[in-house]
């Protein structure tokens, strides 16, 4: 956790349970175990809970694809383009991975399809880089059009 929990005044073995109900949360999001992590954000968990390296709960179902628990993350307020410590968004992420299914969920919820990581590099991007021509598609459907863009694509075809 980023914070100091001790700041809050908790014991010692009240930081040891609250760190081992984030690891719970975690796990829940990565393996879309969707009604046990509501239950936690129902019972008062943050729907933005941040790892040691910055990443949310939405961003770890985004990565490993658990649809199910990303929508409800979504549907609860989840901050749907909040960046990890390395400046990377649950889109670029979902782009990398492949996720077409994710992505058009993301970016239904407003996932910005040009942020920058401060490197240059986009969701579209990485969907180009890897490879990942429906995901390249789908974004280029949904952003401003341009030269590079689909100069992108075309190289999609060329190296296939």
């Amino acid at each position: 956790m980023s914070a100091n929990l001790n700041d809050n005044f908790l014991s010692e073995e009240e930081e040891k349970r609250y760190e081992e109900l984030a690891k719970m949360a975690f796990d829940y999001a990565r393996h879309d175990e969707c009604e046990n992590l509501e239950m936690m954000i129902k019972a008062g968990l943050s729907v933005n809970l941040k790892t040691h390296k910055g990443d949310t709960l939405l961003m770890l179902a985004a990565y490993n694809n658990s649809l199910n628990t990303a929508k409800m993350l979504l549907e609860k307020g989840a901050k749907v383009d909040e960046k990890n410590d390395r400046g990377q968004t649950p889109l670029a992420g979902v782009c990398f991975k492949g996720h077409l299914k994710m992505c058009e969920l993301l970016v239904k919820y407003g996932a910005n399809i040009d942020e920058n990581n401060g490197l240059g590099m986009t969701p579209y991007t990485f969907a180009v880089m890897f490879g990942r021509k429906e995901v390249a598609l789908f974004l280029l459907k949904h952003s401003k059009k341009s030269l590079l863009k689909r100069l992108g694509l075309w190289a999609l075809r060329i190296f296939k």
